[in-house]
């Protein structure tokens, strides 16, 4: 039978509509978190917690947060797709607050004449300490601890007993279930209590599913342990964008999933670090700021500080500001593999700006370093500069401004061994093959360029210059300079009278200052191509730091390419 040429055509428009509706996605869902009613919405659109939003997601659907504070802990089960992520957001220009603390208004004034107050406290984070601290030694004994209290939003400073209770103090008392607490002013909380806080929660967020974005969220105040993030993020592909995390008792947020994005996000006053991350291979970290962590005085020698990575692969540290931290910037310690740290400002921490350790293949390149190591922290040899390599062999550092720290770059040696990524097993790990070129080295109190070898067999000695003692130790074909492959090429260098240019070999062992580039190269061997001048910026305290066109610095290519977060790079008009 003669079928049409209409026929036909028609037939085919319902096939292609019919494979259409095929292919086409699932709808997706878009989801109102809000405490009150909102108007204008159906009903079966609003839900009044985040929790209730994150069981009922699939792939694809959008949680709109409105302003409000959320006291919840959220877990994201779902996983969503590379085209369909699942999506929490913020309400465009609405202040969302996940808080790890509840609001405690029933209080009972307590005798004695004194303005203290108490309420019933059921929490007890630590179970497995009898002090209900981590760690349990005697110097974590109250910093250790979880609980916080808020006050207006002002933190209360804890004591480990009733007796030590004074204006601006609390003390939680885990066997009679009571929270003490006296304010920092004569306000009475039985009253018209002001809003009082406690930390309640020890997590607050926590994605497990893959392809899971999260923007725009403030969390705060979890009562979290050391070496625990308040945010956790161990799912796939997740992505992170402008959020604050702040004001935690220990980490700000763990990064825990490979292919993670954080993107303009800020970590800053967390009690122990602004972030960790652990196995997250490919990592890119890009656009945040990592300041004033560290608040608790946490040991800075176990974790403190900025940030701690460990066994992470490919990490990308970038655009990034780590500022004023309380203890090392940007930290690396156990196993991690080609890491880049790169176009960030790493200023004014307490000790390293960048502190490598037992890891492999760091690259940072085009950071401006500034102001880092001036703490005296004790025990803290070797990690004072403003990028440190400890027993972290296969590193390239070029073209990075390190400038007025208290070491410029150091090498910290000590006999260390670590697991790798692919294989849990120790294995001795120690710096070599290490390239340094195109830095500018300026203006660091200490020395310019620090060696920390703590080892006895002289191998940051070239063969010429080792000792007999040295020697037999090292055995016939034992390490040298020569064999460890460092390499110092073309830097520049700016040491005033009373600034060391490099100081080789630690304090309490045989170490050698030299007080020129020809004496450097003809003891150790370094620097063919360095130089030494002055290195003429516009204004150093401000942070400006345009360079003449055709100034020594920059005809050598020791110069970051690229920008800079908060500094000023480029070239300085002639007058």
């Amino acid at each position: 039978m003669r079928t049409s040429f209409r026929t036909l055509l028609a037939a085919v428009a319902i096939t292609s509509a019919t494979l259409s509706l095929a292919a086409a996605p699932t709808s997706t869902r878009t989801w109102h978190v809000a405490p009150e009613p909102l108007r204008g919405l159906p009903p079966d659109v609003q839900l009044r917690t985040i929790s209730e939003a994150a069981a009922k997601v699939e792939p694809g659907d959008r949680v709109v947060i409105h302003g409000g504070v959320y006291r919840e802990s959220v877990t994201v089960e779902a996983s969503g797709t590379v085209e369909r992520p699942i999506r929490f957001e913020a309400a465009p220009g609405e202040a969302v607050v996940v808080s790890g603390a509840d609001v405690i208004r029933e209080w009972t004034r307590e005798p004695g004449g004194r303005d203290v107050f108490s309420a019933p406290w059921p929490h007890r984070f630590i179970a497995w300490d009898p002090s209900g601290t981590h760690p349990g030694d005697d110097y974590h004994r109250m910093i250790g601890r979880c609980e916080q209290v808020f006050i207006g939003g002002y933190p209360h400073l804890q004591t480990l007993g009733r007796e030590g209770l004074g204006r601006g103090t609390f003390y939680v008392d885990p066997e009679a279930k009571r929270l003490y607490v006296c304010p920092r002013d004569d306000t009475d909380l039985t009253k018209s209590p002001p809003l009082v806080e406690a930390s309640s929660r020890q997590e607050l967020w926590r994605s497990k599913g893959a392809y899971t974005h999260l923007r725009g969220v403030r969390f705060r105040y979890a009562a979290n342990m050391a070496q625990h993030g308040a945010a956790i993020f161990e799912g796939d592909q997740g992505l992170v964008e402008d959020c604050i995390f702040e004001a935690m008792n220990s980490s700000g947020a763990t990064f825990a999933a490979p292919n993670l994005t954080v993107r303009r996000c800020a970590f800053r006053g967390n009690g122990q670090l602004g972030f960790g991350a652990a196995g997250a291979h490919n990592l890119l970290f890009t656009e945040c700021e990592v300041s004033g962590n560290n608040v608790k005085g946490f040991n800075r020698g176990w974790e403190a500080g900025g940030d701690k990575l460990t066994l992470c692969r490919g990490a990308v540290l970038e655009k990034s500001r780590f500022v004023a931290n309380r203890g090392c910037g940007v930290w690396f310690d156990i196993g991690n593999e080609q890491s880049v740290v790169r176009n960030c400002l790493i200023a004014d921490n307490e000790d390293a700006g960048v502190f490598y350790e037992i890891s492999y293949g760091l690259h940072a390149h085009d950071n401006v370093i500034v102001g880092n190591g001036f703490r005296d922290t004790p025990g803290a040899w070797g990690a004072g500069a403003g990028i440190a390599l400890s027993s972290s062999p296969g590193c390239l550092i070029e073209r990075n401004l390190i400038v007025g720290n208290r070491e410029g770059f150091s090498f910290r040696e000590q006999g260390r061994t670590t697991p790798t990524i692919d294989d849990p097993a120790e294995r001795p790990v120690w710096n070599h093959d290490e390239r340094i070129r195109r830095n500018v080295l300026a203006l660091n109190r200490d020395a310019q360029v620090r060696g920390w070898f703590d080892q006895d067999d002289g191998r940051h000695w070239p063969a010429a210059l080792q000792q007999p003692g040295e020697k037999a130790k090292g055995g016939p074909s034992g390490p040298s300079l020569e064999t460890l492959k460092i390499a110092f090429e073309g830097n520049f260098y700016d040491a005033r009278p009373w600034q060391p240019l490099f100081v080789w070999g630690v304090d309490w062992k045989r170490h050698i200052a030299f007080a020129s580039l020809e004496d450097v190269r003809s003891a150790l061997g370094f620097e063919r191509e360095g130089r030494a001048g002055e290195f003429r910026v516009a204004d150093l305290l401000a942070r400006d730091f345009r360079t003449p066109a055709d100034g020594p610095a920059r005809e050598m290519g020791c110069y970051p390419q690229g920008d800079v977060p908060g500094v000023r790079l480029g070239i300085l008009p002639a007058r």
